[in-house]
């Protein structure tokens, strides 16, 4: 019976370290999914290891191991896209850099930058000749004041003094172009095809008593033709570029109105010459031709200026004119010529032979008067 419970006794310390050990085991079966490895190692770590269960020992190790295992493939795999991002934010870079070296380039090609002027060499930037024309235009928004009449006299009376003089004629009446003998309706080419086509200005350009570029009624439509044109209130002045050296005056007849044609003459001049009728309505107009010429100054030419009004068809025998010339005189001051344009039957007669009044009737009265009017004009002032 001794025997027997000893035995006993032995046999249920036998067994008692195998129903321990499945105990141990089952421990980290039921936690390894919420425990990581390492509080699965230490689970297994504290319990002591008897020589007969060494085999239990075993199992611990797959459950460590069986932790970590889904992470092993996780660890190569986080680190693999920051290569491939970084390789793609190079590529960007480089097209982002390309591009903008593009950029810089069409950009240079539009609008070049200081550095591209300072490396061009000396000679190909262009002198601005010596010897430019004076432009002189003759306006008033009143007609039959005696422009083109004073515009071809004048010119003549200077020709006659040595200098180069050339007449433009930009009235679509073509009274300059007449009064030269030239017919505009037999012009094929004119200053409608100069300011509308681009034409140069010495194709139009005949030779009488002075030069002059002569006009036609084409230009009555030029206005309209010139609507759409870039830089239209320029274009005189574009054309005069290409004879300015070869002229020491040029002298222009604008149309009795302040439209683009006159526009341009403004713009294309450096002085202004008025003549003004001696009665209220052409004074009139002289108001109106202040206020387009302040414009002009300020948007166009800021270097135009009225060089002096020249007071027409005088006729000192009526109160009407003496009155009118005190006006202008107490109004422009030195402004006003001291020359007189007066009435004479001369000025009507020589556009008839197609000539000035200074080589149709050289020694008379009205020739004397533009004679006079040169001086004046060369004194530089009406003073």
């Amino acid at each position: 019976m001794r025997i027997t419970a000893q035995m006993r006794i032995l046999s249920r310390k036998n067994h008692e370290p195998e129903k321990q050990a499945p105990e141990a085991e089952a421990v980290p079966e039921t936690t390894a999914p919420a425990a990581t490895a390492e509080p699965a190692a230490e689970a297994a770590a504290p319990q002591p290891a008897p020589a007969e269960p060494a085999p239990a020992a075993p199992p611990a190790e797959p459950a460590v191991q069986a932790a970590p295992a889904p992470s092993e493939p996780a660890t190569p795999a986080e680190p693999a896209p920051v290569p491939v991002e970084e390789e793609l934010a190079e590529v960007e870079e480089a097209a982002a850099a390309e591009e903008t070296e593009i950029r810089l380039k069409a950009a240079d090609l539009l609008a070049p930058s200081r550095r591209d002027f300072e490396t061009l060499p000396t000679h190909q930037t262009p002198e601005q000749p010596v010897d430019m024309a004076e432009v002189i235009s003759f306006a008033n928004q009143k007609g039959g004041v005696a422009k083109t009449t004073s515009t071809l006299n004048l010119a003549v009376a200077l020709s006659e003094m040595g200098h180069r003089v050339l007449c433009v004629d930009l009235d679509p009446q073509g009274n300059l172009t007449m009064s030269q003998g030239i017919d505009p309706d037999k012009c094929e080419q004119s200053m409608y095809d100069v300011l509308v086509d681009d034409l140069p200005i010495s194709e139009v350009i005949a030779h009488r008593e002075i030069d002059i570029a002569v006009a036609s009624i084409d230009l009555a439509g030029a206005e309209i033709a010139m609507s759409t044109k870039i830089g239209r209130e320029r274009s005189l002045e574009r054309a005069l570029k290409e004879i300015h050296s070869d002229y020491d005056y040029i002298c222009i007849d604008t149309p009795p109105s302040l439209g683009l044609l006159t526009i341009n003459a403004l713009t294309a001049s450096s002085k202004v010459i008025v003549p003004v009728q001696c009665e209220y309505l052409s004074m009139r107009g002289l108001v109106q031709l202040q206020s387009t010429l302040k414009m002009i100054q300020e948007n166009l030419n800021p270097n135009v200026r009225i060089e002096g009004i020249l007071p027409t068809m005088f006729d000192s025998r009526t109160l009407h004119a003496r009155e009118a010339v005190s006006i202008l005189e107490e109004n422009f001051g030195d402004l006003v010529f001291k020359s007189r344009i007066r009435k004479a039957v001369k000025f009507a007669e020589a556009p008839v032979r197609g000539a000035s009044v200074l080589k149709y009737d050289p020694d008379s009265r009205a020739a004397s008067y533009y004679r006079n009017l040169a001086k004046e004009v060369l004194s530089d002032g009406s003073s």
